[in-house]
């Protein structure tokens, strides 16, 4: 097991003046392609950790566990959130694991300070509610935290329907837990798949939804590395709208950019996307050809041709 180098690290990006972070912490969250697994780092190693606690109340169980399993008895942990995404419950879900966390309140954030105790409670129930699983309406092996975790979102459905053939070498851009992926592996004209995702728990989820010897897995930020791919024959994506729970579209028009970069002349890529997003336009002048393939249910199937 891995040790977090001097005994510090941070899990997330909490604001800036609302904690305090060793400039050597060692990140932890699984959206940074070169953080350290929090699994990974040895129980009782660390004398600090700072968490940026996510909303979801099973994760945020699970991030604050591995958190106290990593820390040294006595050791000091910070976590804070938005008061109304998670930071109200933060105080008390410290007391369930045996804590005695002091609460301060700044910038519409509860933060919590405690050290760990001798014997801190229910700690192995928390990880294994939050962990990797088999979500039963799926099937298929996912983890709380993960977009739409443990149902198909609509968006991925609608993307499904509209029949997923291709040929050649290519790349799901985003792919989650492997959905999509799964659908355009049944084409046996595809000779490669690459799964790319920046969230580290969706590629290890989609490892063992996906055994199909041809598909490869990529643990990264497709918008900072966007020339990781090239010569593709096609890009199948889902691409996000929504940051911190709000509508962006830049995001969409990242991964439109990202994906004409990756494919060669003639190449194809198709989409999803809410109706009501203007990426025609963005599509227009990245592709020679922009089409709507289907439309309902609130989204739309679009096909550009490079």
């Amino acid at each position: 097991m891995a040790a977090a180098g001097a005994g510090c690290a941070v899990y997330g990006w909490p604001p800036m003046g609302l904690a305090e972070i060793s400039p050597i912490a060692v990140q932890l969250s699984p959206f940074d392609p070169q953080a350290t697994s929090l699994e990974t780092v040895a129980g009782g190693s660390l004398a600090s950790l700072v968490v940026a606690a996510p909303p979801g109340a099973v994760e945020r169980r699970f991030v604050l566990a591995h958190g106290l399993r990593m820390l040294r008895t006595g050791g000091e942990l910070t976590a804070l959130a938005p008061k109304n995404r998670g930071g109200s419950r933060l105080a008390n879900e410290l007391r369930l694991f045996g804590c005695q966390p002091e609460e301060d309140a700044r910038r519409h954030h509860r933060i919590c300070r405690c050290r760990k105790p001798p014997a801190p409670k229910g700690l192995d129930r928390a990880i294994e509610l939050g962990g990797l699983q088999v979500a039963p309406s799926l099937g298929l092996w996912s983890q709380p935290g993960v977009f739409s975790w443990d149902r198909l979102d609509p968006g991925s459905a609608a993307l499904i329907a509209s029949g997923l053939s291709f040929s050649g070498r290519g790349a799901d851009i985003g792919c989650g837990i492997g959905a999509l992926a799964r659908e355009v592996l049944a084409d046996p004209a595809v000779t490669g798949l690459a799964l790319i995702d920046i969230d580290d728990r969706a590629i290890a989820a989609a490892r063992r939804n996906v055994t199909d010897p041809r598909a490869s897995f990529a643990h990264a930020d497709i918008l900072r590395s966007p020339a990781m791919l090239a010569d593709l024959d096609f890009v199948v994506m889902n691409p996000p709208f929504h940051h911190n729970g709000r509508q962006n579209q830049a995001l969409g028009q990242q991964f439109i950019a990202t994906a004409a970069g990756a494919l060669r002349k003639g190449g194809v890529c198709r989409m999803v996307a809410n109706s009501g997003l203007p990426y025609e336009a963005v599509l227009a002048r990245a592709f020679s050809k922009v089409f709507q393939v289907a439309r309902g249910g609130g989204y739309k199937i679009l096909e550009a041709v490079k």
